[in-house]
C-alpha cells in the first residue's frame, strides 16, 4: 500500500494555525478586558496601550516600547524618526515579508539587499560585509553607494521565522560604518540572541507585529517599537500622530500611527500566556524535528537550524525539501495546512525591477524561495496530529 493511499485512509484535520483552540483558553479573560474598555470609551492611546507599552518594553529587555497600528507601520515609523528619505539607502534581506523593503521604498529610499545564510534564513553577515567593502565608500562621514550614489543610512536585518539574525556581528559592521540599525522582529517577539539579548534591545529601534497568526496576536493590525534612546522614543510618539505635540501644533510631518485600546487590552492578557505558549511551541518543534529524523527523512527534509545558545520561537517551522510544490499538494491532500514564506524573494519582484537586480543574485534566498515549506506547530496541537503530518511527510517521500 502506498503512503497516499494509507493518508487517504486515516484522514485527519490539521490546520495551519487554530486560533480558536487558543480563544477557547482564554476567553473569559478576554472578554473582561474588552468589556473594560467598552465601560471607560476610551478607544485611542489610553491607559490600556501604555500599560502594553510598559509590559512589551520590560519583556523585550528595553527602556521604551511605542504602539504602533501594524507591524509595518512600525518599519514605517522606526525609519521615519531616523530621519531616511527621498535618496538614502537601507541594506537588508530578500527573503522577508513585502513590508521589510516596501516601507523603505514608500520614504522615496532605495532597498539594498544582500543574501541570506541557507541554514537559518537570516540575513548574512559576510554579504553585507562584502557589499559595503566592494560596493561602497567612506565620504564625509557618509557610507555612499558606488554605483547609485546613493547613502547608506540604515542596516535593517530580520529576525525570520522566531530566531534572531546574528546581530553582533551585523552591529560591529554597522557601527564601524556609522549606519542605524533597525531590527525587523515581526515574528521573533521574546526570541534572544546569544547571551540572552532580546530581539528588538539590540538594534536602535526594534520593530514587532501583533498581526493575528503570529505568537502575540491582537485581533486585528497592531504593532509596537522599543528602543532604549529616550529621544528616538519621543519622536516616535509625536509622528504616530501626525508630528502633532502639542496637540494641533506640527514641528515635524508624521501619519496615523496609534495603536488602539481595545487591542492592547486583548494583547495584555495574552502577554500573560506567551511565555507557556512558546514552550509549546519548542515542544513541538522538537517533536518534528526527532520523529522527521527517527522516519528516516534525515536527507530528504532539512529541519530547521537552531543556532546554540539562541531562543528560537517557532514562530513558524520551516522544512526545506527539493519536490516542495508536490509535498504541499500532498499534504493539502491529506487536511493539512501548511504555507510557502516566501515564494518570491523580493528582489525579483515586479514592483522592484527599478532596482535593477537580476534574477540570480541573490542565490541562497532565491534556492530558500523555491525549497522551503512552513508546517503547523501552534501549541495547541495534540501529538496525534504532529505524528500524522510526519506521517505524510515520510508516505510522500517513500
Amino acid at each position: 500500500m502506498s503512503g497516499a493511499t494509507a493518508v487517504k485512509k486515516q484522514t485527519m484535520n490539521v490546520p495551519l494555525l487554530d486560533l480558536k483552540a487558543q480563544f477557547v483558553s482564554i476567553e473569559d479573560e478576554v472578554r473582561a478586558a474588552m468589556d473594560s474598555v467598552l465601560e471607560t470609551q476610551r478607544f485611542i492611546l489610553g491607559p490600556q496601550v501604555s500599560d502594553l507599552e510598559n509590559e512589551i518594553a520590560a519583556y523585550s529587555h528595553c527602556a521604551h516600547a511605542v504602539g504602533v497600528s501594524s507591524g509595518t507601520d512600525a518599519l514605517l515609523l522606526a525609519l521615519m524618526a531616523l530621519g531616511v528619505g527621498r535618496g538614502d539607502e537601507v541594506i537588508t534581506t530578500p527573503y522577508s515579508f513585502f513590508a521589510t523593503a516596501g516601507v523603505v521604498s514608500r520614504l522615496g529610499a532605495r532597498p539594498v539587499f544582500c543574501d541570506i545564510d541557507p541554514l537559518t534564513y537570516n540575513l548574512a553577515p559576510e554579504a553585507v560585509d562584502a557589499f559595503i567593502s566592494e560596493g561602497c565608500e567612506s565620504r564625509g562621514g557618509k557610507l555612499i553607494n558606488r554605483a547609485t550614489q546613493g547613502e547608506v543610512k540604515v542596516l535593517m536585518p530580520v529576525h525570520l521565522f522566531g530566531q534572531t539574525a546574528e546581530m553582533s556581528v551585523l552591529g560591529d559592521l554597522a557601527a564601524a560604518h556609522g549606519l542605524q540599525v533597525v531590527e525587523d522582529a515581526a515574528q521573533a517577539i521574546g526570541s534572544e540572541y546569544a547571551g540572552g539579548k532580546r530581539a528588538g534591545s539590540m538594534g536602535d529601534i526594534g520593530c514587532f507585529s501583533f498581526f493575528p497568526s503570529k505568537n502575540l496576536g491582537a485581533f486585528g493590525d497592531g504593532g509596537m517599537c522599543t528602543t532604549n534612546d529616550a529621544e528616538l522614543a519621543e519622536r516616535m510618539r509625536i509622528l504616530r500622530v501626525h508630528g502633532s505635540k502639542p496637540k494641533y501644533y506640527h514641528a515635524l510631518v508624521g501619519g496615523n500611527f496609534r495603536l488602539d485600546e481595545l487591542q492592547a487590552a486583548v494583547l495584555r492578557v495574552k502577554l500573560r500566556y506567551l511565555d507557556q505558549w512558546t514552550e509549546g511551541r519548542q515542544r513541538n518543534a522538537a517533536h518534528y524535528t526527532q520523529a522527521l529524523a527517527d522516519a528516516g527523512l534525515g536527507e530528504a527534509v532539512q529541519t530547521p537550524h537552531r543556532c546554540e545558545g539562541y531562543r528560537h520561537i517557532y514562530n513558524q517551522y520551516v522544512i526545506r525539501v527539493s519536490q516542495r510544490d508536490a509535498l504541499q499538494a500532498s499534504l493539502k491532500e491529506a487536511s493539512i495546512g501548511t504555507e510557502v514564506y516566501y515564494p518570491v524573494s523580493l528582489h525579483a519582484q515586479e514592483c522592484f525591477a527599478d532596482l535593477g537586480y537580476a534574477q540570480g543574485d541573490f542565490p541562497h534566498s532565491s534556492s530558500a524561495a523555491a525549497q522551503t515549506l512552513a508546517l503547523p506547530v501552534y501549541p495547541e496541537l495534540t501529538e496525534a496530529q504532529l505524528d500524522y503530518v510526519v506521517d505524510a511527510i515520510a508516505g510522500f517521500h517513500h
